[in-house]
């Protein structure tokens, strides 16, 4: 058989998975994945540890106890179970870390959502995520939000690996390019080793396929046209900075660079090709976080012909201006994805505070506490 996931991988492709929860890790799906699939990372968010801890609450049920019978508050036991998942699978991936000189092993974990607006305290909760994991693959998530473009700045000068999350528009991901240089600029200024950091920026695709398509006719040959190319001119303004002077000079240092990675992957119109975000996304030094089933579908039937980016910057512009003289207003696009992505992480994290809540009650109970 086709080996599809390596010639992904041979193709300039790392592959990520986007989903982790404690049945995965102590039943040994996580490490068979890294062995047997080419999965050299993971990504987690609100979504996914709210669903881990509220459809397998047996997996924690031994730690939900121990915290109730300590008298810990939810925040605090939130904080707890999920760095432990991610502590875990830190360790389940050191081997891919140390074996790819610290690009590829690595683990994200999302500061609290509800901080997406204060740039002061996604600092300080970074920090905070940092230390509690105590592991040098592990990559903190902070939202590209506008009072997030400092913090991703302010987190990387301490030396602290970042996940940027939630971008949407190639406006925005220019900001955050700039963020993440002056971040390590900063961090040399600051006297830290730039070949120990390092970062991607999760630029999100079928999301924007969903919005544009819904304010499109039913018959339109633009739909599904949105996405593909909204990330193939982010790329393209990676490649420009790649190619700058400013980042020469911290390549030089040592520095890695940030990597663009595709996210929200996963195909949400049965219309579409269940591999298109991952095939139509391929060149060299990206990242593709994928849900299993993302990854089960290209490891079946995803056919990879390549680079499928640089060759179509033009015809991505073109894709763009296309939808805009159809009427189609992209900065409200992206705008309504941004407020709604940090809505649903919000809404995912408050979900998440309330199983946990329920869960340490009836643990308290349990013990006679």
């Amino acid at each position: 058989m086709t080996d599809r996931l390596a010639a992904l991988s041979t193709a300039g492709v790392s592959i990520w998975l986007d989903d982790l929860d404690r049945g995965r890790l102590s039943g040994g799906g996580l490490a068979d994945l890294v062995e047997t699939s080419h999965v050299v990372g993971v990504t987690t968010n609100p979504s996914i540890f709210e669903k881990a801890i509220s459809t397998g609450a047996a997996d924690y049920a031994d730690q939900v106890r121990d915290l109730a019978v300590r008298g810990i508050d939810v925040g605090e036991a939130v904080r707890s179970l999920t760095t432990y998942d991610v502590r875990w699978a830190c360790n389940v991936l050191a081997p891919v870390y140390a074996s790819t000189h610290g690009v590829d092993g690595r683990v994200s974990i999302e500061v609290d959502p509800r901080l997406a607006k204060d740039t002061a305290a996604t600092v300080a909760e970074a920090k905070a995520l940092h230390w509690s994991v105590d592991r040098p693959n592990v990559l903190i998530k902070v939202p590209a939000t506008v009072e997030g473009l400092p913090a991703i700045t302010a987190v990387l000068a301490e030396g602290i690996s970042v996940n940027v999350t939630l971008i949407f528009s190639v406006a925005r991901y220019g900001a955050v390019l700039d963020a993440w240089l002056a971040g390590l600029e900063a961090a040399r200024t600051n006297g830290h080793d730039l070949s120990t950091i390092e970062s991607v920026a999760s630029f999100f695709v079928s999301r924007v396929d969903s919005e544009v398509d819904k304010r499109l006719p039913a018959d339109s040959p633009l739909r599904g046209t949105a996405a593909i190319a909204n990330a193939r001119v982010a790329h393209e303004a990676f490649a420009a900075v790649v190619a700058s002077d400013r980042w020469q000079a911290l390549a030089a240092a040592g520095a890695h660079v940030q990597r663009p990675l595709w996210a929200s992957t996963g195909v949400k119109d049965p219309h579409y090709s269940d591999t298109r975000y991952v095939v139509d996304l391929v060149t060299t030094d990206v990242v593709n976080t994928m849900p299993e089933a993302t990854l089960d579908a290209t490891r079946d039937h995803g056919e990879v012909t390549g680079d499928t980016i640089v060759a179509e910057y033009a015809a991505a512009h073109a894709a763009l201006d296309a939808l805009t003289a159809a009427g189609i207003d992209l900065d409200d696009v992206v705008k309504v994805l941004e407020d709604e992505g940090v809505e649903k992480f919000v809404s995912a994290w408050e979900s998440l505070l309330s199983t946990v809540t329920s869960a340490l009650a009836d643990a308290r109970v349990a013990a006679g506490r």
